[in-house]
């Protein structure tokens, strides 16, 4: 009997060393990826500002959707991570329009890296305040769907508006406030999910981060574009 309990609680513990293994290592494989995501990102930010682009939502977002739905359908294989450099690059490639855009004004340079800054800032300080305290935000999954599907069809809505010459700059303003809330609040579930075992592979842990980031820094970019127009 008592060896039974001790063969139990051995099998116990080497179940939890390969979890926290493994959970380590989907960790290690994410941040990695998702910093070399980003330079190239960033490269093809910088590509797409030299040959500046046309901005156009409704190709960026139906490029951005199919290219997300190929690295979710193969993220256990090869592709997949071919597909995560594809995506990010083309998210990098059409931020050009936005990034020329406050490059054009007088400040433009201190405004990009300001909400590069205050991007970054929010990321480390998030993702470090999860990592220690190894938190379980599980429970923000019912608020963080019903904030996104809010912020999603609010977007679709002013885009929809401006097509008729109808611009709403405040409630632009609001809703790119409440982007950066909700994307920082995201940082949090998505940094806990892969260090509690609720996301297992690392290409799609990478993706939900790169967007965090992504969001957030875009619309740092027109809050603080708009600030420096006072």
């Amino acid at each position: 009997m008592e060896s039974n309990i001790r063969n139990i609680n051995a099998a116990s513990y080497i179940g939890a060393d390969a979890q926290a293994e493994s959970t380590s290592k989907v960790l290690k494989n994410t941040y990695m990826l998702l910093s070399a995501t980003l330079l190239f990102s960033a490269v093809m930010a910088y590509v797409g500002m030299l040959f500046a682009p046309t901005s156009s939502p409704l190709i960026t977002f139906i490029g951005a959707i199919a290219l997300l739905f190929g690295v979710h359908k193969t993220a256990e294989s090869g592709t997949g991570l071919l597909l995560v450099f594809a995506f990010t690059g083309w998210m990098g490639f059409w931020l050009a329009p936005l990034l020329n855009f406050m490059m054009a004004k007088a400040s433009g340079g201190q405004i990009v890296l300001q909400a590069l800054g205050g991007t970054g800032l929010i990321f480390l300080s998030l993702s470090a305040y999860v990592l220690n305290t190894k938190k379980d935000f599980s429970f923000m999954r019912g608020f963080l769907f019903v904030g996104l599907m809010v912020v999603f069809f609010s977007s679709l809505a002013l885009l929809a508006a401006s097509y008729f010459g109808v611009y709403m700059p405040m409630l632009s303003l609001a809703l790119s406030a409440a982007c950066v809330l909700l994307f920082s609040a995201f940082i949090l579930y998505d940094t806990s999910n892969i260090i509690n075992g609720g996301e297992t592979n690392y290409i799609r842990a990478t993706v939900a981060l790169y967007l965090d980031i992504y969001n957030i820094f875009t619309h740092l970019l027109v809050l603080l574009g708009v600030a420096s127009d006072d």
